[in-house]
């Protein structure tokens, strides 16, 4: 009998989108070894390999486009229409070209997020196509205006095709979706020993005065690493490999380690708006410090969900690029809600696909 097969489909966006599938893709190899996965994604293969030990096979395919950006905060709107409608026009061929691909590999399920053409794909294979997001293209697209609203209607169209979306935290309504699952938070789990990785950093055995600054897989235009001279007895680690060398700042750049990895060791997280960042520190109850993001209508849903469910500080992009890190002097503000989010959704999402898989090869 062959091995049942997923077929994943990731939104070509930043770093986020692959970081949060690839965890629950790593609870799906899990709990069903013999599973063969395919990753449909233009990310790195590091990037998958840091979060999936289990083998898989990586399709490089851009099957949605995102938001074409210069960095973690500045957009391209301009380009990004320009892609969209590239693809809007393409789309027969991308979908035939995955089509052919699913049946020769005898796929039995499509798993996307959360590129708008994986429905189409999935159905013309005469498969389900399941979703897992906590927002949708055409509630980014629609905020935008203008020549973006009838590329939003488009992906509505797609969306509404969709036969199970896992609706994660800090979430739209994503009403274009017909069958709607609630689920946890998800994200990757930290797996080195922490003794060792403070060790080899030679990190300071206080959380309270270690920072991580992680701001996704294209970082800030110019982060004000200067004003870390104010605070020689803190440590400060960071992921940016152009960061400059100071005595109280850790580089990391080996890709066997994640961001996940030191949260654990830190007294809070300074970041951008995101949902992998902020759903990662929230698992592990690590409070947040973020930017605000202007013009990117998902970061007002995501900063509330901090403010509601976190230890958190909220910061104007001017705050930070002042660059005098006063803010690290200020006591962080407790979270709203008593109650914390449900930690399992790697688990929940990971069990209804095995199971669904199973079933398939009984019938």
């Amino acid at each position: 009998m062959p091995r049942p097969t997923l077929y994943v489909a990731i939104t070509n966006h930043g770093f986020g989108h692959a970081t949060r599938t690839a965890a629950v893709v790593a609870e799906i190899q899990h709990l069903c070894p013999d599973l063969l996965v395919i990753l449909v994604t233009t990310a790195p293969r590091w990037l998958l390999d840091s979060y999936l030990q289990g083998e898989f096979i990586q399709r490089p395919r851009a099957l949605d486009i995102g938001v074409i950006q210069r960095d973690s905060l500045t957009m391209d709107k301009a380009a990004t229409l320009e892609q969209l409608q590239g693809i809007q026009r393409r789309q027969a061929a991308i979908i035939a070209g995955e089509v052919n691909f699913i049946r020769q590999n005898r796929v039995g399920l499509v798993l996307a997020d959360i590129p708008p053409l994986a429905t189409a794909i999935a159905h013309a294979a005469d498969l389900p196509c399941w979703m897992l997001s906590n927002f949708g293209w055409d509630y980014i697209y629609r905020a935008w205006g203008g020549e973006f609203c009838a590329i939003a209607d488009w992906i509505s169209q797609c969306f509404a095709a969709c036969d199970q979306l896992f609706r994660l935290p800090f979430h739209e309504p994503m009403a274009a979706f017909p069958q709607i699952r609630d689920v946890g938070l998800t994200g990757g789990t930290p797996r080195h020993d922490l003794g060792q990785l403070r060790q080899k950093f030679q990190l300071r055995t206080t959380p309270e005065q270690t920072v991580l600054l992680t701001f996704g897989g294209l970082n800030l235009n110019a982060i004000p690493y200067d004003g870390l001279s104010r605070f020689p007895d803190w440590d400060f680690i960071t992921f940016d490999a152009q960061a400059p060398a100071l005595p109280n700042l850790r580089v990391v750049t080996d890709h066997q380690y994640r961001p996940v990895d030191f949260m654990p060791l830190c007294g809070r997280v300074v970041s951008k708006p995101g949902y992998s960042t902020f759903a990662e520190a929230c698992r592990l109850g690590i409070p947040l410090v973020s930017l605000t993001r202007e013009d990117f209508v998902e970061s007002p849903l995501l900063l509330e969900g901090i403010q509601q469910y976190a230890q958190h500080q909220i910061l104007t992009p001017g705050e930070f690029y002042q660059g005098t890190w006063t803010f690290l002097e200020q006591p962080l503000q407790p979270p709203q809600q008593s109650q914390s989010l449900d930690p399992h959704g790697n688990l929940a999402i990971a069990q209804a696909v095995v199971d669904y898989l199973q079933t398939q090869e009984q019938v």
